[in-house]
């Protein structure tokens, strides 16, 4: 397989090249280098119902050999990591150690679920009755998935679903379809026809899909804006959704930390993916007693550490992903300067890339944009605190509630903290880690539903309650 041209759609487990291409840029240099199809209303239609058709014979097949197959999904991102990992780096940005182990945590996180099974729960066997609940697969899935994490987070959709019983049209994000669309190719001898189908195309797609009456669930990452409108379009027909969206993530740093152990840790939390994450860090509080050392160290970092082009030799941090989430990131950092904050910043290449320098924000006031505003970009705001109670209240005062984390040598006085978090996630002493076998979900406007472990898995069946009577 070529993996640097003739990208093609799988639908129905055949190619499907249609008459209309987007273009997909690196964001390193700013300018296209490939062209992915533009899926048509009709290739749509034709993706669902291959979907609808192979659904049938798909949840009919035995659990064991479902998860057999999604194993040996997981064998061949393993086997092709390489090429997909400088792929990756093309149309992502990403360094490419980096984004080779995207590829292999996804090839990881495919066996992982595989190995996962649904319960059967016995709420009765008497001799006058025998009742049991199992869980069901609901259909066909719409699979949308963001540009941040390209693969990664199309497979915690991929797996629990396919384990499950379900069929799926997967829709990557029109930024990074490329590495998807050879994954459709490559899956094509593990599922049957019309089981897992890959689309790709322009703005229009996604809510032609949310509206289509084919599908029976949504699942989708990426903005709380954009998630508000995929609820309204599911709600029309009722689908099930999950929606996993944005957070403005806040750190805790209480004054007993040791310093030198915790701020690579903190910085890459706030830093990696140049804080293309939804889970990083967005907001550091860091108490009085050790903030100015911290920062110090912070600072100090973010000016040694290398930002460029991610297939160059040492790039740590790459650029932002897309030339619209740049200009935004620049707004707020453009905001920032008009209101005088006082910004510690790295350096960043010069030229069309989109560069934005890792930039520290000195305790600014809590209301500014800065602070109230999910940055999706190197932009990282510490502010100062003395009381815990009243961090707290800090942290908690936003729209979403994601994830968080506390940062102390006294375990018990960070569990205390983490729990009065109002958040799905929170890490203590660590951070971005995540796990196939562990839910997650957002609170408030950080989403619905919930993705990984067992309660990951159901949200892609629904109970069915059997009652027998007996005697």
């Amino acid at each position: 397989m070529d993996f640097d041209r003739d990208y093609k759609m799988t639908i129905n487990g055949r190619d499907a090249v249609s008459p209309g291409t987007i273009e997909v840029v690196n964001p390193a240099t700013g300018t296209a280098f490939a062209s992915a199809p533009d899926c048509t209303r009709g290739q749509l239609d034709e993706a669902v119902a291959a979907a609808r058709a192979a659904f049938k014979s798909w949840k009919a097949t035995p659990i064991a050999e479902r998860q057999a197959a999604v194993k040996k999904a997981g064998d061949i991102l393993l086997a092709h990591a390489e090429e997909l990992g400088r792929l990756f780096t093309r149309e992502q940005g990403r360094p490419v150690d980096a984004a080779k182990q995207e590829i292999q945590g996804a090839g990881a996180w495919l066996h992982a679920v595989s190995t996962m099974t649904p319960p059967v729960h016995v709420s009765e066997d008497s001799p006058a009755q025998y009742i049991e609940t199992r869980y069901v697969p609901l259909g066909v899935v719409c699979a949308i998935a963001p540009w941040n994490f390209p693969v990664t987070l199309s497979m915690w959709k991929v797996a629990p679903a396919l384990v499950a019983g379900n069929t799926m049209v997967l829709k990557p994000s029109p930024f990074t379809p490329l590495c998807t669309l050879k994954i459709g190719e490559l899956f094509r001898d593990v599922f049957p026809p019309g089981v897992f189908n890959v689309i790709s195309g322009g703005d229009e797609l996604g809510p032609w899909m949310t509206a289509h009456p084919g599908f029976d669930k949504i699942s989708f990452t990426g903005s709380t804006a954009t998630g508000k409108r995929v609820m309204e379009s599911a709600s029309k027909d009722l689908k099930r959704v999950t929606l996993e969206l944005g957070g403005n993530d806040a750190a805790i740093v209480m004054p007993d930390v040791n310093l030198d152990e915790v701020a690579q840790k903190i910085f890459f939390g706030a830093f990696f993916n140049t804080a293309q994450i939804c889970v990083a860090t967005k907001r550091l509080y860091v108490h009085e007693a050790v903030y100015e050392g911290l920062r110090d160290r912070l600072a100090g970092i973010a000016k040694a550490v290398k930002m460029g082009d991610g297939a160059e030799q040492g790039t740590v941090l790459g650029p932002i992903q897309n030339k619209r989430q740049y200009e935004r990131v620049l707004d707020l950092l453009e905001d920032a300067k008009k209101n005088e904050l006082t910004l510690i910043q790295g350096a960043a290449p010069e030229g069309s890339g989109f560069f934005i320098p890792v930039t520290i924000v000195d305790n600014p006031p809590e209301d500014s944009r800065v602070v109230q505003e999910e940055a999706f970009g190197p932009i990282l705001p510490m502010l100062k605190f003395k009381d815990v109670d009243d961090v707290i209240d800090r942290a908690n005062a936003s729209d979403y509630g994601l994830a968080g984390a506390v940062w102390s040598k006294d375990i018990d006085k960070a569990v205390e903290i983490a729990h009065r978090m109002e958040t799905g996630t929170v890490w203590i002493n660590q951070n971005l880690n995540l796990r196939p076998d562990t839910p997650f979900a957002g609170r408030k406007q950080s989403g619905s539903g919930v993705e990984n472990g067992m309660e990951g898995l159901l949200e892609y069946m629904a109970p069915q309650a059997v009652y027998i009577a007996r005697g």
